[in-house]
């Protein structure tokens, strides 16, 4: 259990460490997205910097790569394990051993890994994210928000406290990862999403 489990603490990390966005930008010829707009490898800025597909895409891989290892945690292991796990995941994504440590946000490897545990949770932290950022016009005010709200949905969907756990240290993740948008939002300065 205990070798199961580092390995895939392991290689969860690894994975979420995979810079899809840069990778994809570059596939499609479109310029590094670390370059411009929010300077982000995450969907938001790659759909700005690169086409919508690019985006897309982009926002895919990014779930995927927290899905895939809370999926096999979950599958294999306890709560407590499944949900270091998935935190490896989100962390690779925000701190990717690939880019000197330099990542995305979190928020669709955060959806993906919640996805995996549980489901249900999972899109209705995802339906907050939608419609709070289409409501408001900003991406980051329905991904904090959203991410947030994912304790609250775990504990309606009785899901172990080991989850709740892992999504309390995610969301924390999330708003750190947010605080020049924070500063944008109260400038009233913050880019809109569409």
């Amino acid at each position: 259990m205990i070798l199961v489990g580092l390995a895939l603490i392991v290689g969860g990390y690894l994975l979420g460490a995979v810079p899809f966005g840069l990778l994809i930008s570059r596939a499609l010829g479109g310029p590094d997205p670390r370059q411009g707009g929010s300077g982000n490898i995450g969907a938001t800025n790659v759909s700005r910097q690169a086409g919508k597909a690019a985006g897309a895409l982009t926002l895919l891989l990014d779930i995927g790569k927290g899905l895939g290892p809370a999926l096999l945690a979950d599958y294999w292991l306890t709560p407590w394990w499944a949900g270091a796990v998935g935190l490896a995941a989100f962390v690779g994504h925000c701190w990717p051993v690939y880019l000197r440590f330099r990542g995305g946000k979190g928020v669709a490897t955060f959806l993906g890994v919640l996805f995996g545990l549980a489901p249900w949770a999972g899109l209705a932290t995802g339906l907050v994210v939608i419609l709070l950022a289409f409501v408001s016009k900003h991406m980051s005010l329905g991904s904090m928000v959203g991410c947030t709200s994912s304790v609250g949905w775990l504990w309606v969907a009785g899901a172990p406290v080991a989850f709740m756990v892992m999504a309390s240290l995610m969301s924390l993740i999330v708003v750190y990862k947010h605080r020049e948008n924070i500063g944008r939002l109260k400038a009233g300065q913050e880019h809109g999403w569409r």
